[in-house]
C-alpha cells in the first residue's frame, strides 16, 4: 500500500463523526463473522490513534506486516460503502447512479422490460435535476437494450431516442466548452490576480472572445447557464470590471431562484454565488447592500436545503468570515479585532484539511490589514510573515507582491527602521522577478527609501507629495489595482492629519 493511500485511510477515519462510526460498526456487524474481522480490528486501533503508527497496529492486532496493505485497502473500501449507505450522504446523483446499477443487473438477467422501466423513470429524474451527462448515459443504455429486444411499446421509439441523444449531446458539448473556459479563467485569476497591464487585459479579452462557444441562450438549461455566468464572472474580475462582476454574480443567484429544487443538489455553487456577489459589492463599495447581503447569506445557511456536511461547513466559514473582515474594511472599523481573529484562527485549524493554502493566505492578508488599520503594526507584520515565508504558495502573485509592500509600510510605522533598507532591497528584487513593478509600487519604495534623509520638520511635506502623486493613479485602469489591496491614500491622510500611530506611541 502506498503512503498516499495510508494517509487517505487515516484522514478518512479521522473525518468520521460519532454517528458515522456507529453506523460502520453496525454495517460490519450485520454479518456475525465480521464481528472479529481483521479489518474491523484495524479500524478500532486506527480510530484511537492521533498519528498513524504502524508498529502499534501490528502489536495490537493479529495482522501480519504482509497482510496489512491488503487489509487497509479493504477497510478503505468498506468505509466508503458504509458512508454511501448513510442517509446523510444520500443525494440525487448517488440515487440516479444506484438506479442505473439496478437497471444493469436486471439487463444482465435478461429482464429487459424491467430494466427499461427503471431507465425511463430515472432518466426523467436526471433531466429534472439537470444531470445531463448521466441522462446521456441512460439513453445509451436504452439504445443498447432496444437494439437487442424490441419492445414496440412506443411508436417511433428509435427516432425518439436518437433525437433525445442529439439534443443532450449538443448541450453537453456547450457545457463542456463553457466549463473549460471558466476553469481556465479561474486558474489565471488564481495565478496572477487582476490584469496588471493593458497587454494582459487585451490578451485575456482575446482568449475569452475566441474561446466562448456559440449558443442560443433560450436553449440553455441550468448547468450551461451556470458555467456561462462563472466564465463571465472570472473574466470580469481579471479585467477589473466590478460592475460586470455584480451583474453576473446576480445572474448566478437568480438562476437558483429559477431552479429552487437545485439548491440542495448544488449547495456549493449556491454558496459560491452568494460569496462572489459579496465580493462584487465590496469592490463597488456598496456598504449598505453588502451588509444586507451578508446577513441574508448567514440566514441562508440555516436553510434545510443546504446540506449540513463537512464540505459546506468549511465553505460557510470561508465565505462568512472573509466577508466579515471585508465589512470591517468598508466601515473603517479596525478596532477590537482580536476576538474575530481568534475565532478565525480556531476555524482555520479546524478546517485546514478542507481549505486550500491560497484561501488561508488571503485570510492572513486581511487579518494583517485589519491590524494595520488599528495601528497594531507588530501583529500586522506577524501575519504578513506567514505569507512571505510561505515558499509553497504558487498562486495569487499579486497577493505576495502587496504583502511585501504592506510589510515595508508596517515596519516603518512600527519604528523598525533598522530592517527597512534590507526589506526594501528584497521587496524590489521580488517585484522585478514577478514583473509587478508598477508606478504605485515604485513611488512607495522610493518614498520609504528616502525617508531616512528627510528631517522631522519636512516629513509632512513628503507625505503630501506622495499623496498628490498617488492620487493621480487612483482611477487608472491598471495602477488602481494597488488600491484594491492597500488603502495607501488613507494611510497617508492619517499621517498628514496627525492621527495617532504606533511610531508616536511605541
Amino acid at each position: 500500500m502506498t503512503n498516499d493511500l495510508t494517509d487517505n485511510l487515516f484522514s478518512l477515519i479521522k473525518s468520521l463523526s460519532p454517528s458515522e462510526k456507529r453506523q460502520f460498526s453496525l454495517y460490519v456487524g450485520r454479518i456475525g463473522v465480521n464481528s472479529d474481522s481483521k479489518f474491523l480490528n484495524l479500524f478500532k486501533v486506527m480510530s484511537k490513534q492521533k498519528k498513524y503508527d504502524e508498529k502499534s497496529i501490528l502489536e495490537s492486532t493479529n495482522i501480519s506486516k504482509q497482510q496489512l496493505s491488503n487489509i487497509k485497502a479493504h477497510l478503505y473500501k468498506q468505509l466508503l460503502i458504509s458512508l454511501k449507505l448513510n442517509p446523510v450522504h444520500q443525494s440525487i446523483p448517488i440515487n440516479i447512479r444506484e438506479q442505473l446499477d439496478f437497471s444493469y443487473i436486471l439487463y444482465r438477467k435478461g429482464l429487459y422490460k424491467q430494466s427499461l422501466k427503471i431507465l425511463e423513470k430515472v432518466k426523467t429524474t436526471a433531466l429534472h435535476y439537470e444531470e445531463k451527462i448521466m441522462a446521456l448515459e441512460i439513453l445509451e443504455w436504452e439504445k443498447i437494450i432496444e437494439s437487442q429486444y424490441i419492445t414496440r411499446s412506443i411508436h417511433n421509439r428509435a427516432e425518439i431516442l436518437i433525437n433525445e441523444t442529439k439534443e443532450l449531446n449538443e448541450l453537453n458539448l456547450i457545457s463542456g466548452k463553457l466549463s473549460n473556459l471558466s476553469l481556465q479563467l479561474y486558474s489565471i485569476f488564481l495565478k496572477m490576480g487582476h490584469a496588471r497591464t493593458e497587454e494582459e487585459s487585451d490578451s485575456i479579452k482575446e482568449y475569452f472572445n475566441q474561446t466562448l462557444p456559440e449558443f442560443d441562450i433560450k436553449k440553455l438549461g441550468f448547468r450551461e447557464k451556470l458555467w456561462l455566468y462563472k466564465a463571465h464572472l472570472w473574466y470580469s474580475f481579471i479585467t477589473q470590471n466590478f460592475l460586470s462582476c455584480y451583474r453576473y454574480s446576480s445572474k448566478w443567484i437568480d438562476l437558483f431562484s429559477e431552479y429552487p429544487h437545485l439548491v440542495s443538489v448544488h449547495p456549493v455553487s449556491y454558496l459560491k454565488g452568494n460569496h462572489y456577489l459579496l465580493e462584487s459589492l465590496f469592490y463597488l463599495n456598496h456598504t449598505e447592500l453588502f451588509e444586507k447581503t451578508l446577513k441574508d447569506l448567514e440566514e441562508t445557511l440555516k436553510n434545510p436545503k443546504i446540506p449540513d456536511d463537512d464540505n459546506t461547513a468549511a465553505l460557510s466559514f470561508l465565505y462568512v468570515y472573509s466577508n466579515k473582515l471585508n465589512l470591517r474594511f468598508m466601515k473603517g472599523d479596525f478596532s477590537n479585532g482580536d476576538p474575530l481573529v481568534e475565532n478565525i484562527q480556531k476555524k482555520i485549524k479546524k478546517y485546514e484539511s478542507r481549505i486550500d493554502g491560497h484561501h488561508i493566505m488571503i485570510f492572513y492578508y486581511k487579518i494583517a490589514s485589519l491590524y494595520f488599520g488599528d495601528g497594531n503594526y507588530n501583529r500586522c507584520i506577524e501575519f504578513l510573515k506567514k505569507i512571505i515565508d510561505n515558499k509553497s504558495l504558487e498562486m495569487r502573485e499579486d497577493l505576495m507582491c502587496f504583502s511585501r509592500i504592506l510589510n515595508l509600510v508596517a515596519h516603518y510605522e512600527a519604528g523598525k527602521d533598522y530592517h527597512l533598507e534590507s526589506l526594501i532591497r528584497s521587496t524590489y528584487k521580488f517585484l522585478i522577478r514577478m514583473n509587478d513593478m508598477h508606478e504605485v509600487q515604485k513611488e512607495m519604495i522610493r518614498f520609504l527609501r528616502n525617508l531616512s534623509e528627510v528631517s522631522p520638520l519636512e516629513i509632512k511635506d513628503e507625505f503630501r507629495k506622495l499623496h498628490s502623486t498617488l492620487k493621480t493613479y487612483e482611477n487608472h485602469p491598471y495602477e488602481r489595482r494597488a488600491f484594491l489591496y492597500l488603502d495607501i491614500l488613507s494611510w497617508l491622510e492619517s499621517n498628514i492629519e496627525n492621527r495617532l500611530s504606533c511610531r508616536d506611541n511605541c
